[in-house]
């Protein structure tokens, strides 16, 4: 499993990536986190709020944090 974590930087941005390690230490799920913050290959994903969290190359989240429920259900539904 491939995820991106998309944002300029901020805290937000900071805070999701944190979170996504958690929940996949938590789910036990072997993944490949990443953290893109160039503007122009965020804006490739069509996305125009960050943070946002891209599984196997498809958006999933895009202008909030979620819950940390939310997020697990978000990765292990896109497995």
């Amino acid at each position: 499993m491939n995820i991106k974590v998309l944002g300029t930087g901020c805290s937000k941005c900071g805070s999701l990536e944190k979170m996504t390690i958690e929940a996949i230490a938590d789910l036990k799920i072997e993944a490949n986190i990443e953290k893109e913050e160039d503007i122009i290959k965020i804006m490739g994903y069509g996305v125009m709020h960050t943070p946002a969290l891209v599984i196997n190359e498809k958006v999933v989240l895009s202008g909030r944090l979620p819950s940390k429920s939310e997020l697990n259900q978000l990765i292990s539904k896109n497995q």
